[in-house]
């Protein structure tokens, strides 16, 4: 039986600027938790009790928020990446938290559904859960023969559906020794180890169930968020005064107040401490995060609305992200259709895309967002602005 799960969790996560300026991949918001606590309950449910936390880039904020484990009945222990250089080179500083001669290995900012990983948990080692996508691009693909890992090439230009790995495997110890040899020659990494054992030894694959979600580009993470919201189901604290209209699953914090005549369709989920109204409309899909203001006559859908974020009235929000603190005005709207959006030198086509806010963006009144628009974080946007592609962190529109 596995025993230890090392979770890396190092990693700063570029493609998803500006989001990842003010906190590490793993602690992004969907369904209003970090990704990483999905990980972890899963992680814990599947009856493994000891996780490595490899940290890094902002690993405070994953620290405080987690503690030593006790709140999701595991025990964590930290070490630390002090410098991101790669999977492989993460996994090394793990090597002295692993005396078990097999466990698992896991990336932070992937949710992976508990069926899936017991199938990895029960396999022999060396293992690997394998994924079928339509963007084969942004991964790893696996050359399969006779349901046993060849090799898995890093990231390829391929534009049709292929299998890629899911970077969760279940390991021998042994892969420390490797990893050693490779990092001293610069090769970083952890595919780099998996190949090299691939030459010499069986590692077999693990089908998912395909329910696994990584979050790689800022759009993403509207599919992740759709996706966890599938399961919720209702709990409505706070108070909602008359004339509310609410259907399906639907989260409601403490202390948050409802006014009249607003209508909310689940699934959706509002954190504590906000103030929803009068007269504003929450479609499916939508996560509004604790402390926010969400002003009349508003209405939402398929977004991320994160934590302390006022939005004015009569403001239009769809298929978009908005980051911590932002204070936006009234007559706010993202335009959502079809965009081409340029992350890390190169153009990625997104269907029915809305915008991106950075956190911490002040927007003046009757602004709009065209598709796709990325806006960095700690801006200041004037009344009257149409904006459209990218905007740096600290801009001034005037």
């Amino acid at each position: 039986m596995v025993k230890k799960a090392v979770v890396l969790a190092a990693g700063e996560g570029n493609r998803l600027r500006p989001f990842t300026e003010n906190m590490p991949k793993v602690m992004l918001p969907v369904g209003n938790k970090p990704i990483i606590e999905y990980l972890i309950k899963s992680i814990s449910d599947c009856g493994i009790r000891e996780i490595v936390l490899v940290v890094g880039y902002k690993k405070e904020t994953i620290m405080e928020y987690f503690g030593d484990g006790k709140d999701w009945n595991v025990e964590i222990k930290y070490v630390f990446q002090d410098k991101q250089i790669g999977t492989g080179h993460a996994l090394l500083q793990a090597e002295e938290k692993v005396k078990e001669k097999e466990f698992l290995v896991l990336p932070g900012d992937n949710i992976i559904d508990n069926e899936s990983l017991r199938l990895l948990i029960e396999s022999k080692a060396p293992s690997l859960i394998v994924e079928k996508s339509d963007s084969p691009s942004k991964y790893g693909v696996v050359d399969i023969d006779a349901e046993v890992v060849k090799r898995i090439l890093e990231k390829p230009s391929l534009e049709e559906r292929a299998i890629v790995s899911t970077g969760m495997y279940k390991l021998k110890k042994e892969i420390f020794d490797i990893l050693k040899d490779l990092v001293k020659n610069g090769r970083n990494s952890l595919t780099d180890a998996i190949n090299e054992i691939a030459k010499k030894e069986r590692i077999g694959v693990v089908k998912g169930k395909g329910k696994w979600k990584d979050a790689v580009y800022p759009w993403d993470l509207l599919t992740m968020n759709a996706d966890v919201l599938r399961n919720l189901s209702s709990n409505i604290s706070g108070k909602i005064e008359r004339n509310v209209v609410i259907k399906g699953p639907v989260q409601i914090g403490e202390d948050t107040i409802i006014h009249p005549n607003c209508y909310i369709r689940g699934p959706v989920v509002i954190g504590k401490g906000c103030e929803i109204g009068p007269n504003v409309c929450i479609l499916p899909s939508t996560s509004i995060g604790d402390d926010a203001t969400i002003h009349p006559f508003t209405e939402i859908r398929n977004s991320i609305v994160m934590k302390d974020v006022s939005i004015g009235s009569n403001s239009l929000i769809e298929n978009s992200v908005i980051g911590e603190g932002c204070r936006i005005s009234s007559h706010f709207s993202t335009l959502a259709g079809k965009s081409a959006i340029e992350i890390e030198n190169g153009f990625h086509r997104v269907d029915n895309i809305g915008g991106f806010i950075g956190g911490g963006c002040v927007i003046d009144s009757m602004v709009t967002l065209e598709s796709g628009t990325i806006v960095g974080k700690g801006c200041r946007i004037s009344s009257l602005k149409i904006l459209r592609g990218r905007l740096d962190s600290g801009s001034r529109v005037v």
